[in-house]
Order: structure tokens, then C-alpha cells, then sequence
């Protein structure tokens, strides 16, 4: 708890932590608003691929144009990557420019603060590999759900208790796995014209809505964490903030857990679309069991709630703030020497998943659009079916029809086997 008190120390001796932004969306620029309050952090390049945005960001967040001009803007994230600076912070979430550029900033020298998870998900355990070889920090980044899980289950572990569950909230039914951009509006109570005034992007939404940002941030949680995801992908069950310790445990106690040490996502909706009781959309949460008769006996003298036996209890944060709080990951890199959670195994993968039926010769276009949505499988599950990543169905031909409802596969694709990312893959599976 000394962050704040260790970058006075650091300004005051006028040697600031300089970082690298790569993409100035919406994440990139919530961290953006925060830096002029925090004296010390200096971000000294910033790249996205058209830099006047970059510029207009800036000043939409309330940069003054002192601050503007001293600063570098690029449209190469490779060369801000490569940048005599302390931390990068990869933002674009294109996962595969975002592992160019992880990979580039590694080799430079630089820690990487990874708010792509989409790149995460599809070879953070082969990165994460390559930073420790390199002897610099891949850190997840604090503010988006993955980091904040990995926080929430660290703490409990390091308090000597079992983690049972682990996961985030989002707004769910069966049926959105369906949706395409066309149709996402409505499910967000907009019309078209209102989302393209304001900037929104529906692909990007869609995928919030169709299950494969749900995915790919389990599948992150899981592989950062050593949880396990249910065997067909998550379940989805929808549960209120009370009821997480009841409904986050085994079966065999009456929960829809297959066993412990697993990722889930809960729904804010009941599968009738009625809005669940105190929901956790925007937030986070671990469920955890006392393993010992006098801690279980705590949780009742401290007012916990707990589950009719008394050892299983949860606890959760309601809300995230993004990039709004990613400057935490940034000074914990750069000032302590730790990420803020990161990658440590290949535990689970996001795959494609046909959503309706596809034809020899169709190109598929990735997360949130019209072809396919993402799954969260055990990795030992995707490596036997060899499952295409949803991160690399996007701008790829199919070779042969698929079924509405299927997993893809990478036979079912023209894809480049000799591509960087294969190798990395590759040895991921290794």
C-alpha cells in the first residue's frame, strides 16, 4: 500500500516512470484522464494508428496542449513499443499486432502492461515465457476484470483459504450467442443512429454481448490463476451477489460447480430475462471455503455470509473502471517489481464457434460479428479437438462447411502454419 508514496519519491527526485501508450480507445484514454493527477508518470509516446485521434483524445480528456506537445505521437506501434521507456502499454486489442508488440517491447528491454487480453488468451503463456526469459514483467492490467480476479484469488489463497470459484459478472441469455452487429443495439436499449453519434463501435459490443469477451477474460482468468473451466464451455448461471457461495460450489452440495478451483461467469439476467436480485454485472468475485472448524466458526462471529455449511463464503467488487485504474499496474511494474497478475499456464482457450451454418469459401470475421462466437474450453480439450482460436478467425477462409452450433477447427481453415503466432502455439501445446 505504498504506490502513491513511491512515485512522490521518484518525482521528487525527477526521475518519472515513462510509458509507452500503444491504441488511444476507449481503455487507452480513461488512463489517459488520470495521468495529469498523478505527478511522476510521464507518458512519453503514444501510438495509434491514426495519431490525430491520439491528439483528440487527449484533449477530449483534459490534457493541457503543453503537456500535448511534449509528448511523441506514432502511428508505428512497433516503434513506440521499441521506445526508451519503463512500461509499454499494449491497448489496441487486436491480438495479433498486440503480440507483435509485446513481443517488440520485450526484446527492447521494456515491461509490457497487457490490456489486450484478446492477445493474452490467444499466446499470453508464450509471452509471458519470453518476458521471464528476458528478465522483464508481462503484467496483466488492473482495472479490467482478469487482473482484478487474479488479485481476489491471490488474496484469498495468501489468507490460507481454498479458492472454489472464481470469476465476473455480464449481462447473458442462451440466445445472444447468436446476435450479429446488425442486431446489437437493440439488446442495449439504443437505436443505430444513437451508437454511431456516440462513437460505438457494434462489433466491439457484440462481442461484450455474444459471449466471446466472456470467454476470452475466463479463459485469461483461468490461465493467470491455475482454475480450471468447465469441460463444455461456461454455464452462465444466473446469481445475485448473495447467492454466489450457495450457487459456486460443487454439485455434490447442491451448486453447479462440476468440482473446485473453477472460472464462471454469472449472469445479471434468470433465463426468463427477469433481472437477477443484486446482481454482479460490473463486477467481480471469488468463492472461497474456510478448511478448518475455528475459521469457519470466524466467518459467522464477523457477520460473512456463508452457504448452510458454514465454510463456503464469497467476496466481490460490484464494479470495474477499466483504464481509470490502470496506472496501478503500471507503477506496481515499474516501482515494486510485480505484475498485477499474469499468465502462468495454459489452462484454458477461447475457440470458435459457428453461429449459423457456414459455407466452403466464406471468410470468417472474427470477435463479435456475423460468423462465429468464442467458447472458453479446457486448453487439454482444444489441443485434442484442435480447435481454432477465436483470435486467429478473423480474415480466414473456410475449407469446408460447418454446422451452426460446431466448434471450428484449424483443418477447417486456410491458414498460414509458418505464421509467427502458430509458433507460439506450438509451444504453448509443448
Amino acid at each position: 500500500m505504498n504506490l502513491h508514496h513511491r512515485l512522490a519519491e521518484r518525482h521528487a527526485a525527477g526521475k518519472p516512470v515513462r510509458v509507452a501508450l500503444i491504441g488511444a480507445g476507449k481503455f487507452g484514454a480513461m488512463f489517459l484522464a488520470q495521468v495529469p493527477r498523478l505527478a511522476g508518470l510521464d507518458v512519453a509516446v503514444i501510438a495509434d494508428l491514426d495519431p490525430e485521434h491520439a491528439r483528440a483524445a487527449c484533449r477530449r480528456v483534459g490534457w493541457p496542449e503543453a503537456r500535448i506537445s511534449a509528448t511523441v505521437f506514432t502511428d508505428s506501434g512497433i516503434t513506440a513499443a521499441a521506445a526508451n521507456v519503463d512500461v509499454v502499454i499494449e491497448a489496441t486489442g487486436a491480438p495479433l499486432p498486440g503480440i507483435a508488440h509485446a513481443r517488440t517491447a520485450i526484446a527492447a528491454g521494456n515491461h509490457v502492461v497487457m490490456v489486450n487480453v484478446e492477445a493474452d488468451a490467444l499466446a499470453g503463456p508464450a509471452i509471458a515465457e519470453e518476458a521471464r526469459a528476458a528478465g522483464v514483467i508481462y503484467s496483466m492490467a488492473y482495472g479490467d476484470q482478469p487482473a482484478l480476479v487474479a488479485e481476489m484469488v491471490d488474496w484469498a489463497r495468501a489468507a490460507g483459504f481454498t479458492v472454489v470459484a472464481a470469476g465476473k459478472g455480464t449481462k447473458y441469455l442462451p440466445a445472444y450467442h447468436k446476435v450479429t452487429p446488425d442486431r446489437v443495439w437493440q439488446h442495449y436499449g439504443m437505436t443505430p443512429e444513437a451508437a454511431e453519434a456516440a462513437g460505438m463501435n457494434p462489433k466491439m459490443f457484440n462481442s461484450f454481448l455474444d459471449g466471446t469477451k466472456s470467454a476470452i477474460e475466463a479463459v485469461a482468468m483461468a490461465n493467470a490463476c491455475g482454475l480450471d473451466l468447465p469441460k463444455d464451455g461456461l454455464g452462465f448461471p444466473a446469481c445475485g451477489v448473495d447467492d454466489l457461495a450457495h450457487v459456486l460450489r460443487p454439485r455434490r452440495l447442491g451448486g453447479q460447480l462440476s468440482g473446485e478451483g473453477m472460472v464462471e461467469v454469472v449472469s445479471s439476467l434468470e433465463r426468463d430475462g427477469r433481472p437477477v436480485f443484486r446482481d454482479l454485472r460490473w463486477g467481480v468475485y471469488v468463492v472461497l471455503r474456510a478448511d478448518s472448524d475455528y475459521a469457519a466458526a470466524c466467518f459467522g462471529q464477523y457477520g460473512l455470509p456463508t452457504d448452510e455449511t458454514g465454510r463456503y463464503a464469497a467476496m466481490y467488487k460490484p464494479f470495474h473502471l477499466i483504464g481509470l485504474e490502470l496506472s496501478i499496474s503500471v507503477l506496481s511494474v515499474a516501482l515494486r517489481g510485480e505484475p498485477t497478475g499474469s499468465t502462468r499456464a495454459w489452462r484454458g482457450d477461447a475457440v470458435a464457434v459457428a453461429k449459423r451454418a457456414l459455407r466452403v469459401g466464406e471468410t470468417l470475421d472474427g470477435e463479435g460479428g456475423y460468423t462465429v462466437w468464442a467458447k472458453a474450453l479446457p486448453a487439454s480439450r482444444s489441443r485434442t479437438l484442435g480447435a481454432l482460436p477465436v483470435g486467429l478467425a478473423h480474415g480466414v477462409r473456410l475449407r469446408r462447411d460447418v454446422a451452426e452450433g460446431a466448434i471450428l477447427t484449424l483443418s477447417d481453415v486456410e491458414i498460414d502454419d509458418e505464421a509467427p503466432v502458430m509458433d507460439l502455439r506450438r509451444r504453448m501445446g509443448a
